[in-house]
């Protein structure tokens, strides 16, 4: 696509790079294709943070900042905020409330500064909307409303807030924000429907994507699990992510109880989260030697760390379906990784691995399926499924087409007609 020159975007949204994975790896990604792609950029943003629940260093959460990179071509405004060591439903609110306050601070700065032809606002946090309408109000352009996570039902559904009273009056809000900007985008076709209900404006389908290079398959994987202390005759099972509440992760726990005396299975759970250490308690209590904790994996080495696993698991509680679109999926399909998925018949995410043949899908919260899938898996011949991961990522996760596509509807270009099952096409509902 040929970009007119000179168009500038400003995108408000609590997380960026440097965090290296949910939203803000998403975020900093778009900002790096769009400074290529001769835009300018204005990022309006939170000290990093995630998923550590704390100021990364040198990082100070002081005072605001601003950094210039890539050559003048992006401006990054960081904006201070209270980070929560252990957030609670209550925490988080406060979190989220304390950067809306700041960043209204810097978005009344730049009212000042020359307009932006374009206004991304990231949710969640939900609310950064009302800052791209303020914006909009005096200085004009056109405001992408981008839905990573439905924040409001998943706060319901996971019972973190319990307030009806407060529910309908940030789903009031919600929808006042839907109907005054002018475009929705949302990542999976099963979120887009679920916001169809909400809105009768047009809703881009605007999916996560995955770098397919630096992301690849490595056929020989022994290699991979000495490195990282295994046996190269182990099969491992490996959960990579943010370790929250939404994923049931002491499903893991059990699971592997129960696998013990498969002593070829191994558990490893890398990353970081509010829940980790309650997790780790949990396996000391259980004395679980097969369960094995990591740190997050520098990018570095990410691609052989992923290549090491022979089982990747996307584990999701019932009561998320289709209101969060794992992100940690595209890559493990990028690496030609068995995906072990946990989702509802129905939703976006069984009928597309499904349909595509990419992966095993099982029922959430079901341990008995879980276990048997695992075991099941560690002792078969999973290259078809594997290949046809690969494929699909490179057939339709790619960043180029995905922004690409995106910015020739911004730019009123004829947009492509969608096929569901192949979600890097341009979707709108009436």
């Amino acid at each position: 696509m040929t970009i007119s020159k000179n168009k500038s975007v400003i995108i408000i949204g609590i997380n960026f790079s440097p965090e290296l994975t949910g939203i803000g790896k998403y975020t900093g990604e778009m900002v790096e294709w769009l400074t290529e792609n001769h835009f300018l950029c204005t990022m309006v943003t939170a000290f990093p943070y995630y998923p550590y629940w704390q100021t990364q260093k040198p990082y100070k959460n002081r005072f605001f900042s601003r950094e210039t990179l890539k050559n003048g071509k992006l401006n990054i405004y960081r904006c201070p905020l209270y980070v929560p060591k252990q957030p609670s439903g209550l925490k988080r609110l406060i979190h989220e409330f304390s950067f809306f306050v700041s960043a209204f601070v810097m978005v009344i700065y730049l009212l000042f500064k020359p307009k932006k032809d374009y206004i991304f606002c990231i949710a969640p946090p939900f609310h950064l909307g009302f800052l791209g309408l303020i914006y909009r109000f005096f200085k004009g352009g056109k405001i992408i409303y981008h839905i990573q996570d439905l924040q409001i039902e998943a706060a319901r559904d996971l019972q973190i807030i319990k307030s009806d009273k407060a529910f309908k009056a940030l789903f009031a809000m919600e929808r006042l924000i839907m109907k005054k900007v002018d475009y929705v985008s949302t990542i999976s076709t099963g979120m887009l429907k679920k916001i169809s209900k909400k809105t009768v404006k047009d809703i881009l389908f605007f999916p996560n994507w995955v770098d397919t290079t630096a992301y690849c398959p490595l056929y020989d994987n022994a290699e991979m699990k000495i490195l990282w202390g295994f046996h190269e005759d182990d099969k491992i099972v490996l959960y990579s992510g943010s370790i929250g509440e939404k994923q049931g992760l002491e499903s893991i726990l059990t699971v592997a109880k129960h696998l013990e005396s498969s002593t070829f299975i191994k558990f490893v759970i890398c990353g970081t989260g509010p829940y980790k250490e309650k997790l780790i308690a949990k396996a000391k209590e259980q004395k679980l030697d097969n369960v094995h904790f990591l740190p997050l994996q520098q990018p570095d080495q990410f691609n052989n760390f992923l290549n090491m696993a022979d089982i990747h698991l996307v584990l999701q509680k019932k009561s998320a379906s289709d209101l969060v679109m794992p992100s940690k999926l595209t890559t493990i399909l990028a690496v030609g990784g068995l995906a072990l998925i946990t989702a509802e018949p129905g939703t976006n995410l069984f009928e597309i691995v499904n349909d595509n043949k990419m992966g095993v899908v099982i029922a959430s919260e079901n341990l008995s399926s879980l276990e048997n899938a695992i075991l099941k898996f560690c002792t078969s011949d999973n290259s078809i499924l594997k290949l046809n991961g690969r494929k699909y990522a490179e057939n339709y996760l790619n960043k180029d087409s995905i922004l690409n596509k995106l910015f020739n509807k911004l730019e009123n270009r004829t947009p492509v007609d969608i096929d569901e099952k192949r979600p890097l096409e341009y979707l709108e509902l009436k």
